[in-house]
């Protein structure tokens, strides 16, 4: 009679899923977003109890309800927060943290960008649908200008949010994009995420069928993603469409489309470097938007090396430890008290 538990054995998707029901719209993108996050962490060879999910407010930050680790439901924008303290009190565990673009880049915003200034080795998968879908369709920060919306029945007048931009400008140590109708690339990208040291930045196309359907489609439908997408490869150049006879080459500081069939060697095409350190790079890949671009998916930027937060705080404690044991009393008198008496 074999010994082994199931604790020892290869972990399955399985594993990760919960018997709570699964209460999202039919048809949302969030189920496959589950559904590749729940294939990727058996595949990482880290034992269940080390993974942690944690979410603020929004449909996506539902997401620990439904994956058998442990996890936090926190408040509206504080996710990072959260995950910063658990990530510090225990950096041998694996941090998830799951928010949206309403979540992470409005109220959450300035949490959200501390975290990636600082750097944790933790996982942020930002779910975009360009509308706030829990509170029944209002515009979002990443909303297009001219949405009409509840609370925008005349258009939004705001600038929309780049979220690579945004993590970009926050320093972010690793930034990739995927899309909730491609399995495969989302689960490639998650993995890629997971193996950096230092906080990796997700963003991932989410359709919202029910008050923002489609809000993708020219990047993520059948009949036209073939030419509106750039897959990203290390070391290989910027080529896209159907046929591949397509690419982008750099004219003096602007990226532009050329047809390398109409005489453009590959050779004169950008390679994909996301381990250069000069932001300059990716911040052109970020901006490239549908119509005039490509949406480029895959890792935008990844830069090792940079110590992680919670590895510089267990430094500064060691430091402090050996100096000897201290006086809290002398702590909190300090050099400059007096005493009054009566």
């Amino acid at each position: 009679m074999s010994t082994t538990s199931k604790e020892e054995t290869a972990l399955t998707k399985k594993d990760f899923a919960t018997s709570n029901d699964v209460r999202w719209c039919p048809g949302c993108g969030d189920y496959a977003i589950l559904n590749a996050v729940q294939r990727t962490l058996p595949e990482l060879g880290i034992p269940r109890e080390q993974f942690v999910v944690v979410s603020g407010i929004g449909c996506s930050s539902r997401f620990p309800y439904y994956m058998n680790t442990y996890g936090f439901h926190t408040i509206h924008g504080r996710a990072p927060t959260v995950a910063t303290g658990v990530k510090v009190a225990n950096p041998d565990l694996s941090v998830w943290m799951i928010t949206g673009d309403g979540d992470g880049l409005s109220i959450g915003a300035n949490h959200l960008l501390h975290l990636l200034r600082r750097n944790l080795d933790m996982n942020v998968l930002l779910f975009n649908n360009r509308i706030y879908g829990l509170t029944k369709g209002q515009y979002s920060p990443t909303s297009e200008t001219g949405k009409k919306t509840k609370s925008t029945p005349l258009g939004s007048v705001d600038h929309p949010i780049n979220p690579l931009l945004f993590a970009l400008g926050s320093e972010a140590t690793f930034v990739a994009r995927t899309s909730d109708t491609d399995m495969k690339h989302m689960v490639e990208t998650f993995k890629a995420a997971q193996a950096h040291k230092g906080t990796s930045f997700v963003e991932v196309f989410q359709n919202c069928v029910i008050f923002n359907d489609k809000t993708f489609a020219p990047v993520t439908s059948r009949e036209s993603k073939e030419d509106q997408v750039l897959v990203l490869e290390e070391g290989k150049p910027l080529v896209f469409g159907a046929e591949k006879n397509k690419g982008i080459r750099l004219n003096g500081l602007e990226p532009e489309v050329v047809s390398i069939v109409d005489g453009v060697a590959k050779e004169d095409l950008l390679v994909h470097q996301p381990k250069n350190s000069n932001l300059a790079y990716a911040n052109i890949l970020a901006q490239m938007t549908f119509p005039s671009f490509p949406t480029p998916m895959g890792v935008i930027r990844q830069s090792e090396g940079r110590e992680t937060y919670e590895d510089g705080l267990i430094d500064q404690v060691k430091q402090a430890q050996s100096k000897g044991e201290g006086n809290l009393q002398e702590l909190l008198i300090g050099s400059n008290s007096w005493v009054v008496e009566g």
